[in-house]
């Protein structure tokens, strides 16, 4: 249910469950209470474990948090006839920013709203999402207002027993590391090959051509795999890296 404050105003938290929301979701709860709506945008590709966070955090914050979805990341590269890449990230525009967007104009309609998201205080060069462009709509950044960077984020989860799961964007992504897609193979086996699926159908591959000395196309990367041949790199490392170069930030907040 949306719920507006004595004002009228709709405050929205753009929760997608990475560690910068759900801090900045339970620190919102704790110093500023007020009637919070939270909002996340699924692609229908979050692994098992996202949605049991996701219910952990409802539980937390007594509230179901509304999922807002415009298709799924299977359906939306049927439409599109490819892969999303580095030069085609349309799996974010349609699937995240957009639904969202739309989701605020039509709230929007009824009074005005204040959007939370949670960018930290040490990554001012990164953008939001810009939709105070919409009438009504005052965007907010709390973290960067209490001056909290990535390991006060982390102390403050760690503080409240809050695990968020390595992964909380796409099961598959072109971004993944080759440590993700060994977890994902490893613990997710239904997943990793339909993403090759994917790639037979579509006759390309989510992963750059060259970019290290593992196989580009999934098939081959499962049969070193099943070789024996393991990624040592900690996937959380691997997590937190791949959001310092351009990672899917609008999923992994």
């Amino acid at each position: 249910m949306i719920e507006r404050d004595e004002n009228g105003v709709l405050h929205v938290v753009a929760l997608s469950g990475g560690h910068d929301s759900t801090a900045m979701s339970l620190l919102l709860a704790e110093r500023e209470p007020r009637p919070y709506n939270y909002v996340c945008t699924p692609t229908g590709d979050e692994l098992p474990e996202m949605f049991a966070h996701w219910r952990d955090l409802g539980d937390r914050l007594g509230k179901r948090i509304i999922p807002v979805m415009a298709g799924t990341l299977k359906s939306v590269i049927r439409q599109q006839k490819m892969l999303p890449n580095y030069r085609a990230r349309f799996c974010t525009r349609i699937l995240k920013i957009e639904p969202y967007r739309q989701w605020l104009i039509e709230q929007a309609q009824f009074g005005p709203i204040v959007s939370y998201v949670g960018l930290r205080a040490d990554e001012e060069g990164r953008a939001g999402g810009a939709y105070d462009d919409i009438g009504g709509i005052t965007m907010r950044f709390p973290l960067r207002e209490w001056g909290m960077d990535d390991p006060a984020v982390l102390a403050t989860l760690a503080e409240r027993g809050v695990v968020c799961p390595n992964r909380t964007d796409c099961a598959r992504c072109y971004h993944q590391k080759i440590g993700e897609w060994y977890e994902l193979w490893l613990n997710h086996r239904d997943i990793f090959f339909d993403a090759v699926i994917d790639e037979t159908e579509l006759g390309a591959t989510y992963r750059t051509p060259g970019r290290d000395s593992w196989p580009t196309s999934l098939m081959e990367m499962a049969a070193e795999f099943e070789n024996g041949r393991v990624p040592t790199v900690s996937l959380n490392r691997m997590a937190r890296e791949r959001m310092a170069v351009g990672g899917c930030r609008v999923c992994s907040l």
